[in-house]
């Protein structure tokens, strides 16, 4: 699995789930239509209208699917819903210095690939994005690469081999245990059997 992209630089420490998705938008328990309201306080200026300094609002980042951003990502409240209006809006990988322990797995359970890189290589991805819109990176989870011709990056990331796995194969957790059942049923026939 590969994801080529421009990004979206977001260069705050610290942003907390409440930031990512207001609580006031968490009354429907589907996860569609979540994206409309991804930081819904920073996107959006009084009267509901679209503020047009924010960076995912400028149309250069429209089609950017990689966040870039501060330290301690999706720290706070343990809503899954952040992650659901991040994948909604259609972000597919956000890299940071490090990410909030819950927030990490709720990414991983909805398609996200959170990547941990150093301080430096952040900061040198984050002013390649600010100087030009256009600079795609690429993600490659089989090799657990980030790659940058451009910026001269070619930094490996670590990945739990499971959470990898989930990700190639387009599943959560819950539903890569769905796909065992024929062998957690031939294993529960063979065991019942046993004398």
């Amino acid at each position: 699995m590969k994801i080529n992209s421009t990004t979206i630089p977001l260069p705050i420490d610290n942003i907390d789930t409440d930031q990512i998705i207001p609580a006031k938008f968490l009354k429907q328990v589907d996860k569609k239509g979540y994206g409309k309201h991804l930081f819904r306080n920073w996107r959006y200026s009084e009267g509901d209208s679209q503020d047009p300094d924010f960076i995912l609002n400028k149309p250069e980042r429209k089609e950017a699917t990689i966040l870039l951003a501060g330290n301690n990502f999706g720290c706070g409240s343990s809503r899954e819903h952040a992650a659901w209006a991040l994948a909604d809006f259609g972000i597919r990988a956000i890299i940071s210095t490090q990410f909030a322990d819950i927030f990490k797995g709720n990414a991983y359970n909805n398609g996200i690939v959170p990547i941990e890189l150093e301080k430096e290589q952040v900061n040198v991805l984050i002013r390649g994005s600010l100087q030009n819109p256009n600079l795609k990176i690429e993600i490659d989870l089989e090799n657990q690469k980030v790659l940058s011709p451009a910026l001269g990056i070619k930094e490996t990331f670590d990945i739990h081999p499971f959470k990898k796995q989930c990700l190639v194969e387009g599943v959560n957790e819950t539903e890569f245990l769905i796909n065992l059942r024929p062998e957690i049923q031939e294993f529960e026939s063979k065991r019942i059997q046993l004398p």
